[in-house]
């Protein structure tokens, strides 16, 4: 397990459910320091992960540091750590802004070594799918820790820079998309005389319960569905309604809006 000294700069929901999975995975505490300028962050972060979070000296903490984890709002990333820049040059940086190129990190702490992450909400209970792009400076150090800290919470991909709007539109956004199918299922459920408890909890682990048996059995999703697709039975007239709604290509066209979206965003 790499020995590095890693500072979390903003202390949220991601930040602390990164930290949690890199301590449940075998990372030391005293690994771990983070900053934030809101105490109950602060606080919701300690209790969280046993680390102690300061709120006031940033420096301090910065100078001990080796990498530096940015996990600030995108739009407040300039002001968290333009203060502090001439201490950034030497450090591994590992952003989770949203949108926030290489290019401009590099601009803003003045580092060579850069690694920008999109992770996803399931980090929150340890299943996220990661993907993170770097700076052609990061070594094989480098390398290793990240795919370490992210493979705590989740599945790790690297790809290049150009597809992190395509991984937004895909796995960022994509548990929105998910959580709006279970609701269907859920309220389909209720419409056919279920309980909304009941509905609720199948529609759930129906999701949850398929999407492991894919990746458990490394077999292509047409070749699972279709084995439990039996001619003229219920579920081949449930995916003739989704056909003939056009199901698989709506959410194409969402993950191109997303993805097209995201580069809008990156642009301003």
């Amino acid at each position: 397990m790499n020995s590095k000294k890693n500072l979390f700069i903003g202390t949220g929901k991601m930040a602390t459910a990164i930290a949690a999975g890199m301590i449940a995975k075998g990372f030391e505490a005293s690994q771990i320091k983070a900053f934030d300028i809101s105490a109950q962050a602060a606080k919701d972060f300690s209790i969280a992960t046993g680390v102690k979070v300061e709120t006031e000296d940033l420096r301090t903490v910065l100078d001990e540091s080796d990498t530096v984890i940015v996990a600030v709002k995108p739009q407040h990333i300039e002001q968290a750590l333009k203060e502090n820049s001439d201490l950034y040059e030497s450090k591994l940086i590992i952003s989770i802004a949203a949108g926030v190129k290489i290019a401009k990190l590099q601009e803003i702490t003045k580092a060579s070594r850069v690694i920008r992450v999109m992770p996803n909400t399931p980090a929150l209970v340890g299943e996220a799918a990661s993907a993170w792009c770097a700076s052609k400076q990061v070594n094989d150090e480098d390398i290793v820790l990240i795919n370490e800290i992210l493979a705590s919470v989740g599945t790790v991909c690297n790809i290049d820079e150009d597809l992190m709007d395509a991984v937004t539109g895909v796995s960022g956004s994509g548990p929105a998309y998910v959580l709006d199918f279970i609701l269907g299922l859920t309220d389909g459920g209720i419409k056919a005389g279920l309980t909304q408890d009941v509905a609720a909890a199948l529609a759930a682990q129906t999701v949850f319960g398929t999407a492991k048996l894919l990746i458990e059995s490394g077999r292509h999703p047409a070749t699972l569905r279709d084995e439990v697709t039996s001619p003229g039975g219920t579920t081949a007239k449930a995916l003739e309604v989704l056909g003939e709604k056009a199901f698989k290509e709506t959410i194409i066209e969402a993950v191109l809006a997303a993805t097209k979206r995201s580069v809008e965003l990156g642009k301003q």
